[in-house]
């Protein structure tokens, strides 16, 4: 998809999206045989969940039917939310994986998997799972010193208040 492509599609979408109060992560077109698809990821501080996709998926879908932004040519559009296993990017997505575990590659080398506590402008606050009975430590990440960050899937995390109920 060319640069003008996708920041027609950014600013034709992105007012819309926020009048949802949802805010536009990602758009991508991707060729599918001789189809195009075109997938639109939003997201919110709280989620979002089935009924605003379907919304704001009628809402796009509409605006694009009404101007020319993907051609003449027939396209699939897909709406949803970002997966499991998201990339951070923006400040936004720290504030959002709060209390979620990440594993960031650092610039200084090597990587590291550590719960967010706290974000604030400059970076964000961490604990790192302490390993066989040691204790989490806590370690201050700027942002940048962070190269990428992609919260971790987690199965069998422990309830700390049940813990410290226990």
């Amino acid at each position: 998809m060319s640069t003008t492509q996708s920041e027609r599609l950014r600013e034709l979408l992105e007012p819309l999206v926020s009048s949802q109060g949802l805010d536009l992560e990602e758009i991508e077109v991707d060729s599918v045989g001789r189809k195009r698809v075109l997938r639109v990821v939003v997201d919110s501080d709280t989620g979002a969940d089935l009924d605003q996709i379907a919304d704001v998926s009628r809402a796009l879908s509409a605006k694009l039917d009404e101007s020319d932004a993907m051609g003449e040519g027939e396209y699939t559009l897909e709406v949803g939310t970002p997966g499991a296993e998201r990339l951070l990017t923006e400040h936004r997505h720290y504030v959002r994986a709060t209390d979620r575990l990440v594993r960031f590659q650092l610039a200084e080398g090597g990587e590291l998997v550590a719960r967010i506590l706290k974000v604030d402008d400059d970076g964000v606050d961490t604990e790192i799972p302490g390993v066989k009975g040691r204790k989490p430590t806590a370690r201050r990440l700027a942002f940048d010193d962070i190269v990428r960050a992609r919260v971790q899937v987690e199965f069998s995390r422990k309830d700390n208040k049940k813990e410290e109920e226990a």
